[in-house]
């Protein structure tokens, strides 16, 4: 019986535990974002970016602006002989006159309007890309320092379970008061060291945060590692024509360069004048007297004007003069931005082979041993074997090598980032 009556209990309370659930609120996991995904929200959201690409409206005005040809002049005249005694006689004159443009200037015009859309769309990839290298340094210094805090809470760690030990010893008469002291000063040390990483952690995932273009009540969680493996398959050569050929902003340039031309070209059309053709209605009403009587005669005309400035002084020549240095000084610009290029992928090249090797030797000589040399050493003091001094002294090399190694980790994915900055190429494969 007190079963039966315990299911009936419970079937009593099953309705109220399901509305309770049904009420109880929804918690929405944290987003979570790895590499590709905080450069994709990057690209989209960037405030400085979404400004520059609103400006594509002003290189689009400026090629609608290239092919407008010119407005067409309308002229009013007219005249009335009163003022002069001569009441009866006036004139009219409405004309129409346009200008046309010679020497192909309008196509001409439009030619250098589709170099600077040109120019723009590469200047335009080239923020993208110097946008992309710095999200991608300052997420790995977010992952750096997350890495650093785990490492800080393990040397927290260790030192309690030393303080612990210390304090035992201390109680059996082992050791002086003396050797517990000194492990509380490197507690609070490793707790204060603990404090300015994270310091550092949250100014990382500000800027990120910023770069991001992402509300201030938006904090997703940044999933990455330094622990990538870097597969580098193209030599320094290979490299470098990746560079020459893919870079957005040596594009840009060599559009400058054409648009140098496109200049030269209009500059000298210039100096042929555009002709301006009108069409002119007169009426011209005069009075005559004959026999004594005076009478009024009504005259139409249709006229036509053409008129062109002579080009005896000015032939553009100034004009031509300055689109012809313009020419010359983004070809030096050029040239550099080229130099620059190759030297910026040898530098970032040899940044990532000396990352390599540094990493070689953390994990061939270093790694593998501090571990071990840390356990023996805290089983010593337990012993009693060693003092308290070894023991400090172990564990702060091994922090500092650790703490050595994660930056030497953070090292040769910088060295990375630069490199597929520099030359626009994404090395890895897109796996972060």
């Amino acid at each position: 019986m007190g079963t039966t009556v315990f299911r009936r209990g419970a079937w009593l309370l099953l309705p109220g535990i399901l509305c309770f659930i049904a009420s109880a609120p929804v918690f929405a996991e944290t987003q979570q974002l790895a590499l590709p995904q905080v450069v994709e929200v990057s690209l989209q959201n960037n405030g400085d970016l979404k400004s520059f690409r609103e400006e594509k409206g002003i290189r689009d005005a400026g090629k609608v602006r290239a092919g407008l040809l010119p407005n067409p002049t309308l002229d009013f005249e007219a005249g009335t002989g009163a003022l002069t005694g001569s009441s009866a006689e006036n004139n009219l004159a409405l004309g129409l006159s346009q200008e046309f443009f010679l020497a192909g200037k309008r196509e001409k015009r439009l030619t250098i309007a589709e170099r600077e859309l040109e120019m723009y769309r590469w200047q335009l990839a080239d923020r993208e890309r110097l946008l992309t290298e710095e999200v991608k340094t300052v997420f790995y210094d977010v992952v750096l320092t997350e890495q650093r805090i785990s490492l800080s809470d393990r040397s927290i760690v260790l030192n309690r379970q030393l303080l612990d030990v210390t304090k035992e010893r201390l109680t059996a008469g082992d050791i002086p008061e003396l050797e517990m002291n000194l492990v509380k000063v490197e507690l609070a040390r490793g707790e204060g060291a603990r404090i300015d990483v994270e310091k550092a952690l949250n100014q990382n995932q500000a800027k990120l945060r910023t770069l991001m273009g992402l509300p201030l009540d938006d904090s997703p969680t940044i999933v990455g590692t330094l622990e990538t493996e870097v597969s580098l398959t193209k030599n320094l050569l290979e490299l470098r024509q990746l560079a020459h050929g893919k870079r957005p902003d040596l594009k840009a340039l060599e559009a400058e360069k054409s648009r140098g031309e496109a200049d030269i070209t209009l500059a000298q059309a210039e100096g042929t004048p555009n002709l301006t053709a009108g069409l002119a209605l007169r009426r011209d009403t005069t009075s005559l007297e004959v026999g004594g009587m005076e009478g009024k005669d009504t005259a139409y005309t249709i006229g036509l004007r053409l008129s062109m400035p002579i080009p005896l002084f000015d032939k553009n020549q100034a004009g031509v003069q300055e689109a012809r240095a313009k020419k010359s000084s983004s070809e030096s610009r050029l040239t550099a931005a080229i130099r620059n290029a190759a030297r910026e992928v040898e530098t970032a090249y040899a940044t990532l082979q000396n990352a390599e090797k540094i990493l070689s030797l953390y994990k061939a000589n270093i790694i593998p041993q501090l571990e071990e040399n840390l356990k023996l050493t805290q089983e010593a003091y337990r012993l009693g074997e060693v003092g308290i001094l070894a023991v400090i002294q172990e564990q702060k090399k091994f922090f500092e090598v650790s703490d050595g190694y994660l930056l030497a980790l953070h090292d040769r994915q910088a060295a990375l980032v630069k490199l597929e900055s520099a030359t626009a190429t994404d090395l890895s494969g897109g796996v972060q």
